[in-house]
């Protein structure tokens, strides 16, 4: 049976309604249309008892905060943005692997928000988490691709209630909710962003200087990227980045 976006829209919103009842909710809020999607779901869901929070870690892209604001606004949601970067910088000093960056920025995630969540007397974290994130973050009889920082990042014990409404849900199937909840198609169309954010990008040790690189570097890609593509020259790539490396070439 084909996805109906229309229905899962309406069965949604009753199911974060009856998970939370008449608790107050906080939500993970990054400007990829995962989360966006679940934020505008539980707004309407939970009206005034939700508040969405933007973590800026110091490792989203150029503008992320200003930008993610503005869309949220223009879909009805009201963001709380707050400034966590030196907790994750500090975090993240002197570690190379990659599968213990991401536990690390998991668990720092979840630190911030329950921290806000105190201060908002929430008792629900819901997530825009698909199911990629934890199928290829493995578990039961599957194999792990990699910890996703929303699944495998996780800490054993939380303070917080877990609700995903878009847990069964792949990205084009939410890709279609975001156009049937009518938000634009910079939140709807937006390229795919690691939630670890540009700590992916870079191979190695994770420093201010080197995210300061790789966020410039990122955003003349897609700077240059779009334009060919709006230009009539190449068609959109489904997704495209630069990564900064532990060398150098001069």
């Amino acid at each position: 049976m084909p996805f109906g976006a229309g229905k899962f829209i309406v069965q949604s919103i009753a199911q974060i309604r009856l998970a939370v009842g008449r608790e107050k909710a906080i939500i993970a809020v990054s400007g990829g249309v995962d989360s966006s999607v679940a934020s505008v779901l539980a707004s309407r869901a939970l009206g005034k008892e939700i508040r969405c929070v933007f973590v800026d870690t110091g490792l989203m892209r150029k503008e992320e905060g200003q930008r993610v604001k503005i869309m949220m606004k223009g879909a009805g949601v009201d963001l709380f943005v707050a400034d966590a970067s030196r907790q994750f910088f500090s975090a993240l000093r002197g570690v190379e692997e990659p599968e213990k960056k991401r536990k690390i920025i998991g668990e720092k995630f979840i630190r911030v928000f329950e921290s806000e969540a105190k201060k908002w007397g929430a008792s629900y974290l819901v997530q825009g988490t698909i199911a990629p994130d934890w199928i290829e973050s493995g578990g039961g009889s599957r194999d792990k691709i990699k910890s996703h920082h929303n699944v495998g990042g996780l800490p054993e014990k939380m303070r917080m209630k877990l609700c995903e409404p878009l847990r069964d849900l792949y990205k084009h199937e939410v890709r279609m909710v975001a156009r049937e909840l009518k938000l634009p198609s910079e939140i709807s169309e937006r390229q795919p962003f690691p939630g670890p954010g540009l700590a992916v990008r870079i191979v190695g040790e994770i420093t201010p200087e080197k995210a300061a690189i790789v966020r410039e570097a990122c955003a003349i890609v897609e700077e240059e990227l779009e334009a060919a593509s709006k230009a009539g020259k190449i068609e959109m790539p489904w997704q495209y980045f630069a990564a900064l490396l532990p060398s150098r070439t001069v």
